[in-house]
């Protein structure tokens, strides 16, 4: 996957806009994917994007979160937790389809892999790692990659 151009994608977030990846060109956009909604961890990942949003935005990067979850349960969890500036995207319909564009749809569960995916200002991935279901994943290594 390293190295490779990442599949564009036209997805809503939880207010409904659309969010097409290429539109993105010239800026960095961290994929953050997570399996559910009102789950605990993937609580925590969105609200540790919040709370890192203009680090992010000092390096040139875009943050975004990504589940099988509808428009309306990503916008009542938005709020739900505060979000002012991270936006979630739904892969709602077709069920989980950028997910499987990225090799991250757990058939067997319906949901997607908890994962980071971080594409380049050209459309390329340059980081990409699957973490552990129920594990948090650590935004130092990906403040640690982008500085490095």
């Amino acid at each position: 996957m390293i190295g490779e151009k990442a599949p564009d994608f036209v997805l809503k977030d939880q207010n409904g806009e659309e969010f097409k990846l290429s539109d993105f060109r010239g800026k960095k956009v961290l994929l953050s994917f997570h399996p559910l909604a009102w789950t605990g961890i993937c609580e925590k990942q969105m609200k540790a994007l919040e709370e890192n949003y203009e680090k992010f935005e000092t390096l040139n990067v875009l943050p975004v979160g990504i589940s099988v979850d509808p428009v309306p349960s990503k916008k009542a969890w938005a709020e739900h937790m505060g979000l002012k500036k991270l936006r979630i995207l739904s892969d709602f319909w077709p069920h989980g389809k950028v997910a499987k564009l990225y090799g991250l749809f757990r058939e067997k569960d319906g949901i997607s892999e908890r994962a980071n995916v971080l594409v380049d200002e050209e459309g390329k991935i340059a980081f990409y790692k699957v973490y552990p279901i129920r594990e948090l994943p650590n935004l130092e290594e990906i403040f640690e990659f982008l500085e490095g």
